[in-house]
């Protein structure tokens, strides 16, 4: 580093009180530590119900042994696909419990495993029905095709997923434009609404009466609600109740700028500095670019209806973003969230330390104002190339003054190393 400075700051604020944050920590852990029991528990549930209903039985011949394990594999791989999108649908318990960035990589970890056991389903299908019937895999695929109604859905489906995975590997992400990627990435749900029906038609294998029947009807239809709600419906409640719209786009520094938008029930979004929402600006050519947000200030309301303001500092780091220095005023804005666990909900005990670089430094300007911490308490750490990229500096230095909090500055060029 070539600069270091260390302000420390008078305590002018009345003291709050911190208390059972380890107790907060515990609790959130345990839900997590359930949460994943409940996970693998499912796919256990699903191969434990097929042996409960004479699934065993087919590991009596080779042919059938072929079978049995395809049909573990379907099931335990489409399991993992109904978790894949449960991690997606942003669902609070989850959220709060792991929150959203660790929900989405276990999401992204899942998508290879599933996708093979889901080939590994088809092919072992394909060799065990072949070898009763007498046919090579490849013929009997083409009779499946043709003899059963809903396989042609399931190939599709079958298709639909190894783009979906293939396009999310890093190496080939990386080549891709991020509208092309979104959009690929959005057959998940084409994928598994072609899967379903060849589950229930196909051989009887959820037969009515059935314990499996019963339990792949309530996993799908809860992860089809939970998708519906928590992705369409509550993003659609909150757009219309707070009625966001672009008031003033203010520079703060190169390629660099703060949007304040003005609302309705601003106040019910106070308090969850440090959390992100979605902002869709709704504009030709960016409506449907969803950007995961920090506030950057906490709303400010002028009347007991919550009509007031709110901001967000966003910096040009590619073709989205930059577009938002050019909005209107008046340009109305679409908001999903709050998500993440950058917030009180993070904490393990009553000292704090908040570390922030470049423009992750702005969501620590609205972390320290709703914050609970006593004078003393708190360390604020702000990383820069130099001073001109501690944004929003003076205003994070004003509220570190306010609350008794001490604030460093560390700027200069990165190591070598």
């Amino acid at each position: 580093m070539n600069s270091s400075s260390r302000l420390t700051m008078p305590a002018t604020t009345r003291r709050t009180p911190v208390e059972g944050f380890r107790s907060q920590a515990r609790s959130r852990l345990l839900r997590a530590d359930l949460l994943t029991v409940l996970a693998w528990s499912s796919v256990s549930l699903a191969v434990a119900l097929w042996l409960a209903d004479g699934g065993a039985s087919g590991f009596s011949t080779l042919a059938g042994s072929f079978t049995a394990l395809g049909i573990v594999a379907g099931l335990a791989g489409m399991d993992l696909v109904l978790l894949m999108l449960l991690l997606a649908a942003r669902i609070p318990l989850i959220d709060g419990a792991v929150g959203h960035d660790r929900a989405l990589g276990f999401h992204r970890k899942l998508g290879k495993p599933s996708l093979y056991l889901l080939l590994a389903h088809g092919i072992l299908l394909a060799i065990g029905y072949g070898m009763a019937e007498g046919l090579n895999p490849v013929a009997e695929l083409v009779a499946l095709w043709v003899q059963v109604p809903d396989m042609w859905l399931a190939i599709v489906s079958l298709g639909l997923f190894v783009a979906v995975v293939a396009t999310s590997l890093v190496a080939v992400r990386r080549r891709l434009p991020y509208e092309f990627w979104y959009a690929v990435h959005l057959l998940t749900y084409a994928a598994v609404l072609t899967a379903i029906p060849h589950q229930f038609s196909a051989g009887g294998l959820f037969a009515e009466g059935t314990w499996q029947r019963w339990y792949w009807l309530a996993i799908c239809i809860f992860t089809g609600a939970a998708l519906v709600h928590y992705r369409v419906l509550e993003p659609l409640v909150a757009t219309f109740r707070h009625q966001l719209s672009v008031s003033r786009v203010v520079p703060v520094a190169p390629g660099v700028v703060s949007i304040e938008l003005a609302g309705r029930h601003v106040d019910e979004l106070s308090g969850h500095g440090g959390r992100f929402f979605i902002w869709r600006f709704l504009s030709p050519g960016a409506w449907w670019h969803p950007h995961p947000f920090s506030l950057s200030a906490e709303p400010a309301w002028s009347d007991a209806s919550g009509h007031g303001t709110l901001r967000i500092t966003v910096r040009n780091l590619g073709r989205g973003s930059a577009q938002l220095s050019r909005l209107k005023v008046g340009t109305r804005v679409a908001i999903e969230g709050p998500y993440g666990l950058f917030s009180t909900a993070a904490r393990t005990r009553s000292r704090v330390v908040m570390i922030g670089a470049g423009i992750g430094i702005t969501p620590l300007r609205a972390l320290l104002e709703r914050t609970p911490f006593e004078p003393g308490q708190a360390t604020v750490l702000l990383r820069g190339h130099s001073d001109a990229d501690l944004y929003l500096g003076d205003e994070i230095l004003a509220l570190c003054r306010k609350r008794g909090a001490t604030l460093y500055h560390l700027t200069g060029p990165r190591s070598a190393g």
